[in-house]
């Protein structure tokens, strides 16, 4: 399954905001917190609408993202 790259993009953006609450302390780890949860709910409501504007399944679309970008690719791919 081809993603397109806004997709791969908006994931990889929340990852990177997940990844910043490894360094943090105090009132800036609940900052960080909302602004990854914002970038977490963006990623995935337009992976909702980009499985059922091409009648995939949700859990199939998210699953090939996270392989996508939090693995490297395989030889094949």
């Amino acid at each position: 399954m081809e993603l397109p790259d806004d997709l791969i993009k908006l994931q990889r953006a929340a990852d990177d905001e997940g990844k910043k609450l490894e360094h943090l302390d105090g009132d800036v780890v609940t900052a960080q917190r909302e602004l990854w949860f914002d970038k977490v709910a963006e990623a995935q409501a337009a992976v909702a609408a980009y499985a059922k504007d091409n009648g995939l399944k949700g859990f199939d679309a998210e699953k090939r993202l996270r392989q996508v970008t939090r693995h490297l690719p395989k030889p094949e791919e």
